[in-house]
């Protein structure tokens, strides 16, 4: 296995991404092509020396910016670091791809480089968080702000191949979400994939409101790019202002402080569940290549863990199983 790294994604690269890169070269054993202009590369790696054997540089002359146009960067930096290391898992230089960049870029050239799995519409972004009961993965989160049922249908069927294979859940539960439990509840698109989902052979559970999220429900949770994109977000948000919130009270007084001392290893695990960079990255499903979206705020232990994901993802034959997952689709 080789895992290709855009070492120039993500609003701290590329010093975040390289400590992340070789921690998980050094703790994981994983075998991992950095991509990126090599002098700059080479430079800070300096201060690492020596380096783990598995960690190769590779050279990408051009870099996409994090706010750069997507269609632009295609068009005008073919030898980008994302460019070229989704190149490598095309020509099977590399099996998985994994990025903190321009998440409009890698879906572009994701899509032009690597193709769609057939019977495919659309490429969705899934985020893994947190719930009562494990996991879940609510998708889309961003690739397509305007959906048409057929598409939320086909996010649910690789939810499921996607929940099964790498989360390690034998038996997935589908949900919608929407604003209301009841079938005629929510947009036309919504209640024209209820529709849908229900008809399928997928185990549709109904409609989930926002609120019922955290509660494990369901372990596919599907909806229009745009929605899922600020659902997301929000959660980000609260958690912050909830960590934020409970610093603040317990340094507040002398008693509070005392006992803080005592409970904050349960503290520390709390935050660590809850927090983003302990999930590594998002999956880009229904391209046919593994490809791992990391937050664009990733620290090096995000990156270390969205590159076991998708190490998971490919150990787990996710492509093969998405495919499988389609194809058996009426």
């Amino acid at each position: 296995m080789r895992l290709a790294l855009d070492a120039m994604g993500g609003d701290s690269a590329p010093q975040v991404v390289l400590e992340g890169a070789i921690e998980a070269a050094r703790a994981d054993q994983l075998p991992i092509t950095l991509l990126g202009p090599e002098d700059v590369l080479e430079s800070l790696l300096a201060s690492y020396a020596p380096l783990p054997p598995s960690l190769q540089l590779r050279h990408a002359p051009q870099v996409v910016a994090m706010d750069e146009h997507p269609t632009v960067a295609v068009r005008d930096k073919p030898n980008s670091s994302i460019g070229m290391g989704l190149e490598m898992v095309r020509s099977g230089q590399a099996d998985a791809f994994v990025s903190a960049g321009n998440t409009g870029a890698i879906m572009a050239y994701a899509t032009l480089r690597l193709g769609r799995i057939p019977g495919i519409e659309r490429p969705a972004i899934g985020a893994v968080f947190p719930t009562a009961r494990g996991k879940s993965l609510l998708l889309d989160v961003g690739a397509n702000a305007d959906c048409k049922p057929s598409y939320l249908l086909q996010f649910a069927q690789m939810g499921v191949a996607y929940a099964q294979g790498v989360l390690g859940v034998s038996d997935v539960r589908v949900a919608l979400l929407n604003i209301g439990e009841e079938p005629t509840k929510g947009s036309q698109l919504a209640q024209e994939s209820y529709r849908l989902l229900q008809e399928s052979s997928l185990k549709f559970v109904g409609n989930l409101e926002g609120n019922d999220l955290p509660h494990g429900l369901a372990e596919v949770i599907v909806t229009d790019g745009f929605t899922g994109n600020v659902v997301i977000k929000t959660a980000e948000g609260v958690y912050e202002l909830l960590m934020a919130s409970i610093r603040k009270a317990l340094t507040s007084h002398f008693h509070y402080r005392l006992a803080a001392s005592l409970l904050r290893p349960a503290f520390r695990a709390v935050a660590r569940e809850l927090d983003y960079a302990e999930y590594g990255g998002a999956p880009l499903l229904g391209v046919k290549g593994v490809v791992v979206i990391a937050h664009g705020r990733s620290n090096a232990r995000a990156i270390r863990r969205a590159l076991a994901v998708a190490r998971q993802a490919v150990e787990s034959s996710l492509l093969e199983a998405l495919s499988k997952a389609i194809a058996s689709q009426p």
